[in-house]
């Protein structure tokens, strides 16, 4: 039994080991722009790393593989969240891929990264032109920061010395038909508010309201139950190939 035990825990280490290795080799470019390529690459790395524990290690102590590598995810995380070189050695640091417009060819080398990829992520974030980037930096978890310059930058009510209201969350006063009685109280209304604002609506019961919101400023939002609209406008393409 000891011994079952021990190699149940040692292969899963192993195996974590491995598959931590095998990541920060491939980089942060999987992680930002994983190509079908890349995710059968990654099924098949992982399959091989479950298929070799359980070669090896036989009977029920096979169960204890799953327990040991969420052990391991746990204290990796702990670890890297109270060291920062481990946090460095297992998550990577942000690295510049763009500064004052000019591409930093160094950095692209560094970690693979190709200028298509560098464009196609420029372009999700509504950059088509790099001499508008200020900054551009490849995130540890592989998702690109787009700092444009000032005079590309969107005006705020800031900007122009306009002042705002408080915008926050709004609160679900009906949900599927029932009343939330807790939100009522926290915005200082009862139920007869409530009803009195749906009869001004021409609504008279709770039941017929699917959803019912209260924004900050005192909007009451209000859908009903089956009032889908004549006409739905399609997305998808009709000869569309799965």
């Amino acid at each position: 039994m000891p011994d079952d035990f021990f190699q149940a825990v040692g292969y899963s280490l192993i195996v974590f080991v491995l598959l931590i290795s095998l990541a920060r080799i491939m980089g942060k470019k999987l992680l930002a722009q994983m190509t079908f390529f890349d995710f059968v690459i990654g099924i098949t790395i992982g399959t091989i790393g479950g298929a070799f524990v359980t070669t090896e290690v036989g009977g029920f102590w096979v169960l204890l593989s799953p327990v040991v590598l969420t052990l391991a995810v746990v204290l990796t995380g702990y670890l890297t969240l109270k060291s920062e070189p481990a946090r460095k050695l297992l998550e990577g640091e942000p690295l510049v891929l763009v500064q004052n417009g000019k591409i930093y060819e160094k950095n692209m080398r560094k970690i693979r990264y190709h200028l298509d990829d560098l464009l196609m992520q420029l372009r999700e974030r509504d950059v088509f032109d790099l001499s508008e980037v200020e900054f551009a930096v490849l995130e540890p978890h592989g998702k690109l920061s787009v700092l444009k310059k000032s005079q590309n930058l969107p005006v705020t009510p800031r900007d122009l010395g306009i002042s705002t209201s408080y915008k926050g969350l709004s609160s679900e006063i009906i949900r599927d038909g029932q009343v939330v009685d807790q939100n009522l109280r926290q915005n200082g209304l009862t139920r007869q508010w409530l009803m009195d604002e749906l009869s001004r609506r021409n609504i008279k019961r709770v039941e017929d309201v699917f959803l019912a919101t209260l924004s900050t400023d005192g909007n009451l939002y209000v859908d009903l139950r089956k009032d889908d609209p004549v006409y739905v406008q399609e997305v998808e393409d009709d000869d569309s190939v799965i």
